[in-house]
């Protein structure tokens, strides 16, 4: 066997003209070896000394520190020289300079070893350097393509936010200078992509492939598995089909068209939408607008009564009510804590706003069907600010009572819970009992004497079943709460408790 001087295989590599450190060396250039410190350590065995890399400011790189002359390490910085040597009674000292794509930020490598350095060793420590310079710069360019795909990312998600809280101008104006053209629209679609985590990114890629720069793709700040698609042009919605056809484990929710300054309206039902998708062939649903049940409600009636519930807001400045009414009904839809990541700010403030909403409606969002009737007039309120309510003539004051029994809803309710009576499981007695426990499958068990998990697992079924989601909050649980309201299988809930001269107060005595 031969001896490892030199590096092992020396003897191979050398009748091959090659040495065998030459090799060892260009073996760090590989994809798995592009690493500084390894090189540095690799060059200071070799070299049977110690070795060290300093940038510019004197911080140690790579290897160890070595005592090294201010004014040498100056000159070869300022590139007056290039290289230099030292020598004494304990050690050989060589100094060279690598080079970096800032020129003002060379590096000096230094090799410190008992014996002189000869022509093999000035070698390796001299093609050293220039692998050396060839990883800083490859690092630097990468790291560069990496903060600039961040700060792309970060200005996609910036204007997904302002979308969100319907400042389309400023939105326009930030995407104007990358992407001309992109939110030069009055309506969009909103899509939501959703697959593995570990696969985000290139998803992403895919989406911004098949869609061009006709839509607006955005890592979802929420949900990790989620892609968020704002597009104005139909064919893109084909191109996400195709994506989703290619890659089995992803699902697509789509919302309707909305105006550019509901984007939020849209990502709600794009989220929604998703429910669909799992029980498709195709994995893949657009929000169904006749399934809302504000549809099937007297919209004279919903109207007033939505302006009479939401009427205490209206003192406040306008700008402030927008940013209340966005931030309540993506914490309906949402948690606190998704809906601040969706609007960029904290979870302490969203909470904050909410709170704020919830006293001046004087109600409590604790309680689910509460939540549900909030979140419907929320809903109403943004058809209305559309201009697609009914002014019609004006009536009495509407009651919630009065819009729960209209006959159109009372048939969509009927045969929406109806679906689940074919499960031998009583799906739809434990779906109620769950509901009326505001979603708490712990007190839901007590009422059913069952464990927990039961209640979960029921619940769990009937999402497929109803093709909403249930477990989480949104506007399939809620349309689920009113076809119970609806139904009477729930009690309605007390609105507006302080003011008994208002539709929904409680009445006393």
């Amino acid at each position: 066997m031969a001896g490892r001087q030199g590096g092992f295989g020396r003897g191979t590599a050398e009748d091959a003209g090659t040495p065998a450190w030459a090799q060892e060396l260009l073996d760090h250039l590989r994809p798995t070896g592009r690493d500084v410190r390894r090189i540095v350590a690799w060059l200071a065995r070799t070299l049977d000394g110690t070795a060290s890399l300093q940038d510019d400011t004197g911080t140690l790189v790579a290897g160890t520190p070595i005592p090294l002359d201010e004014g040498l390490v100056a000159d070869i910085l300022a590139g007056r020289i290039a290289a230099a040597a030292s020598a004494d009674e304990d050690a050989h000292l060589r100094l060279v300079r690598v080079e970096h794509s800032d020129p003002a930020a060379a590096a000096v490598l230094a090799v410190a070893r008992p014996a002189p350095f000869d022509r093999r060793t000035s070698d390796i420590l001299t093609h050293t350097a220039q692998v050396l310079e060839l990883l800083l710069c490859a690092r630097e360019t990468t790291e560069a393509v990496r903060r600039l795909r961040q700060a792309t990312s970060d200005l996609r998600l910036a204007i997904l936010q302002l979308l969100m809280v319907e400042d389309t101008v400023s939105a326009r104006r930030v995407a104007a200078g990358l992407w001309p053209g992109l939110l030069d629209t009055d309506t969009a679609c909103v899509y939501v992509l959703e697959g593995d985590a570990s696969e985000r990114d290139r998803l992403v890629e895919e989406c911004l492939g098949v869609t061009g720069d006709q839509a607006h793709v955005v890592r979802c700040p929420a949900m990790d598995g989620h892609v968020i698609i704002v597009t104005a042009v139909d064919a893109a919605g084909e191109g996400l089909r195709a994506l989703v056809d290619r890659n089995p484990a992803t699902l697509l929710g789509g919302s309707t068209r909305q105006s550019l300054a509901r984007t939020a309206t849209a990502y709600g039902q794009a989220v929604s939408a998703l429910a669909v998708a799992r029980v498709q062939p195709d994995r893949a649903a657009v929000y169904a607008e006749r399934n809302r049940p504000e549809r099937l409600m007297d919209p004279v009636s919903l109207s007033e009564w939505t302006a009479e519930l939401l009427r205490p807001l209206d003192t406040l400045p306008h700008h402030t009510r927008a940013e209340l009414l966005v931030t309540t009904r993506l914490g309906l839809e949402f948690t606190a804590v998704s809906a601040a990541k969706i609007l960029g700010v904290s979870r302490n403030t969203v909470r904050a706003r909410m709170d704020r909403v919830e006293s001046l409606l004087r109600t409590d969002f604790t309680d689910l069907t509460v939540r549900a009737t909030v979140h419907l007039a929320l809903s109403t309120q943004v058809s209305l600010a559309d201009g697609q309510g009914d002014e019609g003539p004006r009536r009495m004051r509407a009651r919630l009572g009065d819009l729960l029994a209209g006959p159109a809803l009372g048939t969509w309710a009927r045969e929406l819970l109806g679906r689940l009576d074919n499960d031998a499981r009583d799906l739809r007695r434990t779906l109620r009992s769950w509901t009326a426990a505001g979603g708490n499958a712990e007190r839901a068990a007590r009422t059913l004497a069952v464990h927990a998990q039961t209640v979960r697992d029921h619940v769990r079924s009937a999402e497929p079943v109803l093709e909403r989601r249930l477990v989480a909050s949104g506007s399939g649980l809620y349309e689920v709460v009113l076809a119970h309201l609806a139904t009477g299988a729930l009690e309605q809930p007390v609105l507006l408790r302080d003011d008994p001269g208002l539709p929904d107060a409680p009445v006393h005595g």
